[in-house]
């Protein structure tokens, strides 16, 4: 009977429960559809709209004043003028780009020129507008345009071989955001003396080359090597901070050129969990950076063979040239040999978030593509130490990586007589030697403890310690065992004998001890940078491959600033 009475207990009880689940999920169902209505309801409502729900005095300014102004009329004159800005522009166009195209002509041509060039019967439209609170002086604006030309363009190309071939380049296909800067306001009509213009940001660019008549694969990288020329072309000659003055009024304006304003140091420390490109074995990372992605302003690391946690520790130097709006971009590719590289990742930095010369350690997720937000899938991280220098600071900030850093005045004088022409008295060759200084010191590291580490005994404790390295000269020095313990302290003191603080690093490995062995349990990696900046500090660091914990650390630097020969140059 009990069990009876059980059973039909436990029928009413479970369907109760269920009834109760089933109208929770519908509650919130409607709930969740009503919202959506209300969301979309406010995405199709106008500013007309905005102005008749709100009274005046509660406009917001995006009521009162777009950010971002939209342009019909201007599209529409634009259309009607084209023919005539296509007949006065195209000869001007070609005889100016022509002198560009051979600056960046490849090397396996012998000429490229236009042949024919016209930019065809569609208009570019501009789809908005809007003003940037900019220098008091100035007045900045920015235009975004799209533009599917149907131009008629026609390389000339010749190859040292002789042969020559009409290329066509054609389905053009271009978005960007282009800047005007009228500067300096001057009280005399039109009321600038002069305009900058720039191409500040190029979303799309996208073209087809075709040789008329004939195949261009049948020459195996002319393909490649003309679009790399053209993409460079623009690059360098018209993408922001690249600017182009045009004087109205007379006057000097050298002021507004181009101009480096510092020098942004960049440490590639390393990387971790990145995905695996590879079948067989792992991937080959090597990675490279840029500020403005042209060849000589590229950089590369070393390819770290059959590793997903590759260590680089390489120190990269950029010439900035507006660090509000440049950035710095990082991507990490998996080495295939002789076949393309495969891009693991990519990431980006922008330099407005840097502090001037405080040092910016920072973990960055790799995305697929920069310019999607919304790419959630992890491809690892990758490792990076930041340093913006500015030209001309006043704060008594000196740059590390500056060979005038931590010099005394015998030093200064030896280093400028090394870095001038000198001539031996047993030969009359003239020789200009490069030194570097080499920041040489006493590294003094203090393990003061650990928090929270993973549990990787069986009775749910562990018996840590740590080891330290020195990555270049391998001085190594272990902690001692605390026994069954999750939160170790240790309170121990390690000196460190550095020849090159700039370029090494320190390995923090955390071991749990085991009577028959011992158990890897994660890891921390610093470069010296911030120690040599501020002599002094502690930190907190999370230890790397471990699902938990944390490394207390203080760090003491005392320098030995000296110099090496790295090499003659002749």
């Amino acid at each position: 009977m009990g069990f009876v009475v059980g059973v039909v207990i436990g029928f009413v009880v479970g369907l109760a429960i269920i009834v109760l689940f089933v109208r929770n999920e519908n509650t919130r169902s409607k709930l969740r559809n009503d919202l959506a209505t209300t969301v979309a309801a406010f995405a199709r409502m106008t500013v007309e709209d905005s102005r008749k729900i709100l009274p005046a005095d509660f406009y917001p300014s995006w009521v009162v004043f777009s950010q971002r102004q939209k342009l019909t009329w201007l599209n529409q004159h634009l259309t009607k003028i084209w023919p005539y800005v296509d007949e006065a522009a195209s000869d001007l166009i070609k005889t100016s780009v022509e002198p560009v195209l051979e600056q960046y002509r490849p090397i396996i041509l012998s000429s490229l020129k236009f042949s024919r060039f016209t930019l065809g019967t569609v208009a570019p439209q501009f789809t908005g507008v809007s003003i940037i609170e900019d220098e008091a002086d100035s007045v900045t604006m920015e235009l975004e345009m799209q533009w599917d030309a149907n131009s008629s363009i026609i390389l000339d190309i010749k190859t040292y071989l002789g042969v020559s071939l009409p290329v066509q380049v054609k389905d053009i296909g271009f978005t960007g955001v282009f800047r005007l800067i009228f500067k300096p306001l001057v009280n005399e009509f039109p009321c600038f003396g002069a305009v900058c213009f720039s191409l500040r940001k190029k979303k799309k660019l996208d073209f087809t080359l075709k040789v008329i008549g004939g195949d261009i694969s049948t020459i195996p990288g002319l393909s490649d090597a003309i679009e790399s020329t053209i993409r460079d072309a623009i690059e360098d000659n018209i993408m922001w901070p690249v600017r182009k003055i045009i004087p109205i009024l007379p006057g000097d304006y050298s002021d507004l050129e181009l101009k480096p304003v510092g020098i942004l140091e960049v440490k590639l420390v390393q990387a971790r969990d990145l995905t695996n490109k590879d079948i067989i074995g792992k991937s080959d990372p090597y990675a490279v950076l840029y500020v403005r992605p042209l060849p000589d302003k590229t950089k590369k690391s070393k390819t770290i063979n059959n590793e997903l946690n590759p260590i680089w520790n390489e120190h990269y130097e950029f010439v900035i040239e507006d660090a509000t709006t440049q950035h710095l971009v990082v991507r990490i590719y998996d080495d295939e040999g002789v076949q393309a590289s495969e891009l693991i990742g990519c990431a980006q930095v922008l330099l407005k978030d840097l502090e001037p010369g405080k040092v910016k350690d920072v973990w960055l997720n790799l995305v697929k593509d920069l310019e999607i937000q919304r790419d959630t899938k992890y491809r690892g991280q990758v490792h990076l130490e930041l340093l913006y220098c500015p030209f001309g600071m006043e704060n008594g900030f000196t740059n590390p990586f500056s060979s005038n850093f931590s010099m005394t005045s015998l030093e200064k004088v030896i280093k400028s007589g090394a870095n001038g022409i000198e001539a031996t008295e047993n030969e009359k060759a003239i020789t200009q030697k490069k030194k570097e200084v080499i920041i040489r010191g006493v590294l003094s590291v203090t393990v003061i403890s650990a928090e929270d580490l993973p549990i990787v005994d069986l009775m749910g404790k562990a018996d840590p310690y740590v080891v330290l390295t020195m990555k270049k000269s391998e001085a190594k020095h272990k902690t001692r065992v605390v026994n069954d313990s999750l939160n170790p302290v240790w309170n121990q003191t390690f000196d460190f004998v550095v020849e090159d603080g700039l370029h090494d690093m320190l390995i923090l490995e955390v071991w749990d001890h085991d009577t028959f062995g011992k158990d890897y349990m994660g890891r921390c990696i610093l470069t010296l940078t911030r120690v040599i900046l501020e002599g002094e500090y502690k930190d907190t660091l999370q230890v790397e491959g471990a699902k938990s914990g944390k490394l207390n650390l203080h760090l003491k630097w005392m320098p030995q600033p000296i110099f090496r020969d790295s090499g003659s140059e002749f």
